[in-house]
């Protein structure tokens, strides 16, 4: 990254936290602690990390941010902040990092003393931290440290590694350099070159599996389990496809089989395991002493089929103590272009996940539903805002950094005539829309799980309802799905900005989903009525009537919250059970009398969702008419792609021949032709590509 880039993409950083503590009523260093984790769960460097500013200054002083615990894996994630104020990029050594990095290693071994947490308020930051540790010390066996830094580390390796009580434990180095690169790349992985030569002692043997002319090189290795114990306890989940990663953070275990085979029968381990499929940016080869080919370095390595094996690997090195000098991996790594990394490496990986039985929402930032609701909201306007003439539109972002991108277009008229139209706070990232819509779903449990584990069941439950109807997924949704974001938003700006909370902070997040949560599940059961979300997205505002009636629900939600029943000594983790959300939603909470006000029956709602889908049905099917006809010059082409991959129909084969003639079709052909449009899509094909 340029100088003068980076400095820009600094200053933007430092204007958005600025302007977010304003709004929320945060201090500077929570909002820079939301937006580096956020970016750093994403990119696989920890879990989603809980907010715990623990600290104590002076001699023995410790300090952390952020925790997270994955049991299933024993690992403990802990951050913690260099946070600078400065307006212009600063520099951070070396001695630094280290006393950083030494606050984290004491508080471990504090937390891990029952001294010290018999010493500690049960309602404070370090308690909230320290007591998971505690009870579950015999389980972790394996620390992540990361450092976040708006500053930038003038260090040549991002991770090290070392021990603590006797586990090891990782130093990972989030900069605002990495931030910077990380954001450029747009949910891309980052780059990340593995010295295989010095991790292993020597280059890894390997074979070609491609010729001359090929687009893209692949190599056959045979991976030491040690060596992919060594990578994996260094780079964690930085290794794993974003979507495999996701997949694996939320619902898969470790898997026994490959525990008992390394344990029982370590020599077999290669016949037995199906392998993995990686892929790499470019590889460092040399000559053997043998005259055989051998890896010497790997630049980005990605593995898009085997993150169960490896994670596997390390949690049995990890939790057993296992020998791997007998276990071995095949591997196929296929070495991609980088023009073709983004089309190429999710293509590789859906294929390769087939046979686990990883579903299309599993790879969801590329399903149709993103793809819709971007469609969506580029061409929607929103009503315009009291005191404004113009109305504006809600930018929907399928992927990180989307906007930013379209924002920098053109010249400076063009670019204030894009920002007039989508306003910078009218974007809206998938992972947010997750949040709004688990809220409204009544499940502040799942929201207060954090943003990645939340996504998934938010992708499980959507590509579902997609399969089953995707025309439930129209303009009202969008419009529905806004007006919950803006809900949503404003419930958070006020919970910040509250003498209440300023009073009392902590739990803001678990606080803001819980009260939206309890007001739509008390409409619903005591009202059979719902929040008239037509009415906000009209106005493009919360209600007064609306407003009141979340202030008067959020203190009381806070003071429920920070109440749980005695046996509860962690509120944080309490508030991800669905024995909480039993608990609040039952409660009987002061809200005014007359909610009519701001809300409607739920059979209305219900009616006009139907005329939606009705509408939507009726456009969905013309817009493919209409396709269909702009086939007629290439109706041969999508003949023989269909033979090609086995999936033409007679009656598809019919239509096609209809078309390629420009004669009119029937019922009959237009289904066949959906059918066939929909396996080509499976495929990674559309019929768009063929159209005149």
């Amino acid at each position: 990254m340029e100088q003068s880039e980076f400095e820009a993409t600094y200053t933007e950083l430092r204007e958005d936290i600025l302007r977010e503590a304003e709004v929320s009523g945060e201090a500077q260093e929570t909002v820079f602690f939301e937006y580096f984790s956020e970016v750093a769960s994403e990119n696989g460097d920890c879990g989603d990390l809980t907010y715990a500013p623990a600290r104590r200054d002076g001699r023995g002083g410790y300090r952390i941010d952020g925790f997270a615990l994955d049991l299933d894996r024993g690992e403990l994630h802990l951050a913690v902040c260099d946070f600078r104020g400065s307006d212009t990029p600063e520099t951070i050594n070396a001695e630094a990092v280290a006393r950083s990095f030494l606050q984290v290693q004491r508080f471990v071994e504090q937390a891990m003393q029952a001294e010290f947490l018999n010493s500690l308020e049960e309602t404070s930051p370090a308690f909230q931290a320290a007591y998971p540790i505690h009870v579950n010390r015999t389980r972790i066996k394996r620390i992540r440290a990361v450092l976040f830094t708006n500053a930038r580390i003038s260090m040549r390796r991002s991770v090290e590694a070392s021990t603590v009580l006797e586990r090891p434990i990782t130093y990972n180095l989030f900069d605002f350099g990495r931030y910077a690169e990380i954001l450029k790349s747009h949910g891309g992985p980052e780059p990340i070159e593995i010295d295989i030569a010095d991790l292993n002692g020597a280059p890894l043997p390997c074979l070609k599996a491609h010729v001359g002319g090929s687009e893209y090189q692949s190599y056959l290795v045979v991976m030491p389990g040690e060596l992919l114990a060594s990578i994996y306890g260094l780079y964690g989940a930085r290794l794993l496809e974003q979507n495999v990663r996701t997949f694996l953070q939320a619902r898969t275990k470790v898997n026994k089989g490959i525990i008992q085979t390394i344990e029982k029968s370590p020599e077999m381990f290669f016949a037995f395991n199906n392998g993995l499929t990686a892929t790499a940016r470019d590889v460092e080869l040399s000559q053997l002493d043998d005259g055989t080919l051998g890896i010497r370095s790997i630049k980005d390595l990605q593995i898009v089929n085997g993150g169960q094996t490896t994670a596997s690997i390390l949690y049995s090195k990890d939790r057993n103590d296992s020998d791997l000098g007998s276990v071995f991996v095949q591997m196929k790594l296929s070495v991609v272009e980088p023009n073709s990394i983004e089309e190429v490496v999710p293509q590789i990986s859906r294929f390769a996940n087939t046979q686990n039985r990883i579903s299309e929402t599993d790879f969801f930032s590329s399903h149709p539903f993103h793809v819709e609701l971007e469609k969506i909201s580029r061409r929607v306007s929103a009503p315009p805002k009291a005191g404004s003439l113009a109305s504006t539109k809600w930018f929907y972002e399928r992927a990180r950094g989307q906007y930013k991108d379209r924002l920098a277009y053109g010249n400076a008229s063009s670019r204030k005539k894009f920002e007039a139209e989508f306003p910078k706070d009218q974007t809206l990232q998938k992972t947010d829309l997750a949040k709004y819509q688990a809220t409204f779903d009544c499940k502040p449990h799942v929201v207060s799980t954090g943003a990645q584990k939340c996504f998934l069941s938010f992708a499980e439950g959507v590509g579902k309802s997609w399969d089953a109807n995707p025309d439930r997924f129209n303009d009202d949704y969008f419009k529905r799905a806004i007006a919950k974001a803006i809900v949503f938003r404003w419930t958070d700006r006020m919970v910040g900005l509250s003498d209440w909370y300023k009073q009392d902070r902590g739990y803001k997040a678990n606080i803001v989903t819980y009260t939206v949560a309890w007001l739509v599940n008390h409409l619903a059961s005591k009202h059979s009525s719902q929040i008239d979300l037509v009415q906000v997205w009209k106005s493009q505002s919360v209600g007064d009537d609306l407003r009141m009636a979340l202030e008067d629900i959020a203190p009381q939600i806070a003071q429920l919250l920070k109440s749980p029943p005695e046996e509860v000594r962690n509120i944080s983790e309490y508030a991800k059970q669905q024995a909480c959300w039993a608990r609040v939603k039952s409660a009987e909470l002061t809200v005014p009398e007359d909610v009519s006000v701001f809300s409607v029956l739920e059979q209305e709602v219900k009616s006009e969702a139907k005329s939606a889908v009705a509408a939507k049905r009726t456009d969905r099917s013309i817009e493919f008419e209409s396709l269909l006809m702009q086939l007629m010059g290439r109706a041969g082409e999508v003949e023989t792609l269909a033979k090609r991959h086995r999936i033409l129909s007679p009656k598809s084969s019919a239509a096609l021949r209809k078309i390629g003639r420009g004669s009119p079709l029937g019922r009959s052909d237009l289904r066949s032709m959906e059918q066939l449009d929909k396996r080509l899509r499976e495929l990674g094909h559309d019929l768009s590509e063929y159209a005149l």
